[in-house]
């Protein structure tokens, strides 16, 4: 552990930093450029005087869990993010389950679609993030628990009278394969996680297709090129759906698409208009 070059480092991280960056007020004038050595403390939930004693080279080697606190707390890059856990001398090993944290640029990325219709999944097939075409077109994502965001765990165990499923039959059932393939090799990925393996548990006991899927041991992914979601108010619309690696989160930027001048566009301009509707299914 690098105490001096820590001490550094943690007190350039702060200074660059405005309380508005971070949603906090700004409050009193303030006699030194960026947060507080408080805030920091607060946002990462530690204490003043652990963290005051960090930027003073005196205290000690801090956990994994301080430093996911202190990364997140001052919003470092990965790059960054890599080189406090050196410092601290405790690189970063690989991740124990799958990335859930979207990147900000992404986020940006998805809010600048206005027409386009976009999701993030994680490796495990878990809506984490999207636009509000995507949540007009698909679901309000907001407005369901988290479990019901996931999309694999909709494919095979949501009850189809119920027409929970984002897309027709065809679709549901070419998804549904992908959706194994590559959850097989995001378990191989994360053996350790409890929540891939319970994820797999729940699915190979409630759904004898996944159990014949899994059996067959395959991992390759055919994407789906195409799709067409069963909209409540405009009816079934077919989209072109393109799929973009982030390789380094081990997540996906799903892309929604229809071909300029089509009906579709015309369909997808009304929900950009209208915003998203949740349409409750009786149970």
């Amino acid at each position: 552990m690098d105490r001096r070059e820590l001490a550094g480092f943690l007190r350039s991280r702060r200074e660059r930093l405005t309380p508005a960056a971070v949603g906090l007020p700004a409050g009193p004038r303030r006699r030194t450029p960026g947060l507080r050595r408080e805030e920091v403390a607060q946002l990462a939930f530690i204490s003043t005087e652990y963290y005051t004693r960090l930027e003073q080279a005196r205290g000690p080697r801090p956990s994994r869990e301080v430093l996911a606190g202190l990364a997140r707390a001052l919003r470092l890059p990965d790059a960054e993010r890599e080189h406090l856990h050196h410092l601290a001398g405790a690189p970063p090993g690989p991740p124990s389950g799958p990335s859930r944290e979207v990147r900000q640029s992404i986020l940006d990325l998805l809010r600048r679609l206005p027409h386009t219709a976009a999701i993030v999944l994680s490796a495990t097939y878990e809506v984490i993030a999207w636009n509000e075409l995507a949540a007009a077109l698909l679901e309000d994502f907001s407005a369901v628990p988290r479990s019901e965001r996931n999309l694999v765990r909709r494919a095979f165990l949501a009850p189809r009278t119920r027409e929970r499923l984002l897309y027709d039959p065809f679709d549901a059932e070419a998804f549904a394969r992908a959706a194994a393939r590559r959850l097989r090799a995001a378990a191989a990925r994360y053996p350790d996680d409890p929540e891939v393996t319970g994820l797999v548990d729940d699915l190979l006991s409630g759904s004898a297709e996944f159990a014949r899927l899994w059996a067959a041991h395959e991992v390759r992914a055919e994407p789906t090129l195409r799709k067409t979601v069963n909209h409540p108010l405009i009816g079934p619309i077919t989209v072109n759906c393109d799929l973009l690696d982030i390789t380094d989160r081990d997540q996906q930027v799903v892309v929604y698409t229809v071909e300029p001048g089509s009906p579709e566009e015309e369909a997808l301009r009304l929900l950009s208009a209208t915003g998203a509707r949740r349409v409750d299914v009786p149970g």
